[in-house]
């Protein structure tokens, strides 16, 4: 299959290409390398890929010298003009859309930012498919929006219109545009809704590396809500294949929209967590307790049963793998001994 993936600079969009080429399809990533967090873990995960950063020029097409099926252009999803070229171009028959203005927190602050990429880069996006007959678009939606559903597990079925943060409103502003052109044009679009993910070449932004990083250098963690959270934990191994399956088996499903939760189904207590992480780096956490973020949900926990009945989707990777996986990376990736 010829598949464009948006946000392969991005952690799940880098493992996600990946796995498909590995597979033996055609694959374009696109990504806008934006300076959200440090761009030299964007441009590492595209070398690792084969894309050498001094030969990435903004609207053009870069050959991997690793991967022979692989290009990857660097485009906002906002250039609508250049995204319906490059759509009109290259034929594709999937799209699997993961770029997004990321950080519950960070949406507080700049709130434009997730408009124009959430909300304008997606409407392009639909376009695109919508007019250049894509058989399946594959999105990103996210466990935010369930907000402060107190109702456990997560169900797909759920309460999703009340979001507490605007990257939240923007995820399930997504699913409602999808279901739109699904239902105006036929279009079979698949919503994931994301929980919490962790793991090798993971984003800076979210607690894993954070607290990696704190940990190893002595420095406080801070620790929200007095550490009376939980989250849904997922290891990157097991949402890439569960990724992969919906792009590669949607034929077997009927129903032209879908939304699928993506998770572990076992939500871990936050401190928990960190003690698994504290075994890992086998070093003790300086913790500063702090109240509830504003944005920021009790808890996350995600009823996968749907997915698993219509893809075989089932997770292997416990915390404790992950945790370890993660740390060796880590600890390589950052040169700690």
């Amino acid at each position: 299959m010829k598949i464009l993936v948006t946000g392969t600079a991005g952690f799940i969009g880098y493992h996600v290409a990946k796995r498909l080429l590995e597979l033996g399809n055609e694959v374009v990533g696109l990504d806008n390398i934006n300076d959200y967090y440090d761009v030299r873990l964007k441009y590492g995960r595209l070398a690792e890929t084969g894309i050498a950063e001094d030969e990435i020029v903004y609207g053009k097409l870069t050959q991997s010298n690793k991967y022979p099926e692989y290009r990857f252009i660097k485009l906002n999803l906002e250039d609508r003009e250049n995204l319906q070229n490059l759509f009109a171009e290259k034929k594709f028959d999937i799209v699997c859309n993961l770029a997004a203005q990321a950080g519950v927190r960070y949406s507080i602050e700049n709130p434009y930012a997730y408009i124009d990429s959430n909300i304008i880069g997606f409407m392009n996006i639909l376009e695109c498919c919508r007019h250049n007959s894509i058989k399946h678009l594959v999105y990103a939606s996210s466990s935010s929006v369930y907000g402060q559903n107190a109702t456990v597990p997560f169900t797909e079925d759920g309460i999703v219109d009340k979001p507490v943060s605007l990257y939240a409103a923007t995820k399930k502003a997504n699913e409602l545009m999808a279901y739109t052109y699904s239902h105006l044009y036929h279009l079979h679009t698949t919503g994931l809704r994301f929980f919490t993910v962790y793991g090798h070449w993971g984003r800076p932004d979210m607690a894993p590396m954070l607290f990696a990083k704190a940990i190893t250098k002595s420095d406080a963690i801070m620790v929200f809500n007095q550490g009376d959270l939980s989250r849904d934990f997922t290891y990157i191994d097991d949402i890439v294949e569960g990724v992969v399956k919906v792009i590669e088996k949607q034929s077997d499903v009927e129903t032209i929209y879908k939304i699928y939760n993506i998770g572990c189904s076992q939500p871990v207590k936050l401190m928990d967590f960190i003690h698994t992480l504290e075994n890992a780096l086998d070093k003790k956490a300086k913790l500063i307790m702090m109240p509830m973020q504003a944005g920021d949900v009790f808890q996350t926990y995600a009823d996968t049963a749907k997915l698993e009945t219509d893809f075989g989707y089932k997770p292997k990777v416990t915390l404790k793998e992950g945790m370890e996986k993660f740390v060796k990376w880590y600890k390589m990736y950052n040169k700690v001994c």
